[in-house]
């Protein structure tokens, strides 16, 4: 299933993980596990923020690709289920069948 994860990370442990390395590494590794088909950078409410499409393959990922998240950097993280446009089409044209 594709889905949105959104991280949004605490700022001075953000800070932190720039200093010493790890938020490089942490965002390097998340790319190698979900292989995002787009992936996105920015701030969110003044805290800085990754969005990451990706396909999910099991419920099962989600605590190995959340936890370097939440230990490292204090993240909130949301998992959405979403659509691309083709997904979309085939979904409305199976209404009212």
């Amino acid at each position: 299933m594709r889905v949105l994860l959104k991280v949004s990370m605490d700022t001075e442990k953000a800070n932190e993980a720039i200093h010493n390395g790890t938020l490089t590494k942490m965002i390097q590794e998340s790319m190698e596990q979900t292989k995002p088909e787009a992936s996105y950078f920015t701030t969110d409410h003044g805290r800085r923020t990754a969005y990451i499409v990706f396909d999910m393959q099991e419920s099962s990922q989600m605590p190995v690709l959340s936890e370097p998240w939440f230990q490292n950097v204090d993240a909130e993280i949301t998992y959405t289920p979403v659509m691309n446009m083709e997904e979309v089409q085939k979904g409305l044209s199976q209404l009212g069948r």
